[in-house]
């Protein structure tokens, strides 16, 4: 099992964070490199059990299933159910919590995969996504 997690301190209340980061099925609203996505079905996006497809072009990159949502407490779990990497058991969790100077967002990931592949693994996701995600949210609240 491998995990990773990157976290940023933002100068806004967990409420207003959680309030652009909490809906699952928004995370192109926000996010500076993800493409838009969809919830299959149609559905309530912050029900456990949706999945989002990310998609360009119409071809369908990854898909995402949403395991818990707790609004109140800021905090959702996802699982990777298809993505371009060869990983398995990915679980992703963000959470929002009080800071002294806002809110820390934390985003983490534990996975399954070779060792050859980690690296590139948290080149992607930690770096490429979580960090640029975290910047951005930085850069929002400024």
């Amino acid at each position: 099992m491998h995990e990773f997690s990157r976290s940023a301190v933002i100068a806004a209340t967990p409420e207003k964070v959680w309030a652009v980061v909490g809906d699952f099925g928004g995370l192109a609203d926000w996010h500076p490199v993800v493409p838009p996505s969809s919830i299959e079905g149609g559905g309530d996006a912050n029900t456990p059990g949706a999945i989002r497809a990310f998609a360009i072009d119409g071809d369908v990159l990854s898909r995402e299933e949403l395991l818990s949502h707790d609004a109140a407490g800021h905090r959702m779990t996802y699982s990777l159910l298809q993505v371009p990497l060869p990983v398995t058991d990915y679980v992703g969790t963000l959470a929002v919590n009080p800071h002294p100077d806002g809110s820390e967002v934390v985003w983490s990931a534990t996975y399954e995969s070779d060792d050859s592949v980690v690296e590139t693994v948290e080149a992607v996701f930690a770096e490429g996504t979580y960090g640029a995600g975290l910047t951005a949210l930085q850069e929002r609240f400024a």
